[in-house]
């Protein structure tokens, strides 16, 4: 399954927007300020990406955290587990194309924690890189590890999802992109 999780990042201060916080200026820039907290898990996750993965990188005009989600368990509301591939992309608009200019893959395991009505990441366990990568991917997603080898491992449905999540983040935020573009590749259409 797969969970688009959309945010615009403003470049000079690193903050997600909430529906609240929006301050539109000009065309395609956002001005933004963090003043609500997370109502959903998923939205916990999104803002988690955006906050804490997302700054790891160089910054963009636009941050775009992509999950896809490969089990959830939601039994205990004080440990809420996701397991997924999440991916965080950055990009700056030039003229009809969002260019990449930073991002990358994070899968793991997500604990979310709910107080009260509000929902925040409290744990990110997350796959090693290099020759760390197999083992403690086999170690966080245990019996979900052949469904995350599938999910990982199909470059074609995550380019396809990739676009997919792309298309609603333009049209959700009035971009006038219809292009995205990787470093050294052609532009692809939205």
């Amino acid at each position: 399954m797969l969970f688009v999780a959309l945010t615009i990042l403003a470049a000079c201060n690193q903050k997600q927007p909430t529906a609240a916080s929006v301050e539109t200026e000009g065309a395609d820039k956002t001005t933004v300020t963090t003043d609500e907290q997370a109502t959903d898990y998923y939205t916990a996750l999104d803002r988690y990406l955006a906050e804490q993965i997302a700054a790891r990188y160089a910054p963009g005009e636009y941050s775009v955290p992509l999950s896809d989600v490969v089990a959830v368990n939601d039994e205990d509301s004080t440990d809420i587990r996701i397991w997924g591939d999440f991916w965080v992309y950055n990009y700056c608009q030039v003229g009809d194309t969002l260019k990449c200019v930073s991002g990358g893959s994070h899968p793991g395991l997500m604990h979310i924690c709910q107080k009260g009505e509000h929902f925040y990441v409290s744990q990110f366990e997350q796959v090693e890189d290099g020759s760390g990568f197999l083992p403690s991917a086999r170690q966080i997603f245990g019996e979900y590890f052949e469904s995350f080898q599938i999910h990982h491992s199909d470059a074609d449905e995550r380019e396809r999802n990739r676009a997919e999540g792309l298309r609603i983040f333009v049209r959700d935020h009035g971009l006038s992109a219809t292009m995205y573009q990787d470093e050294g590749w052609p532009a692809k259409e939205l």
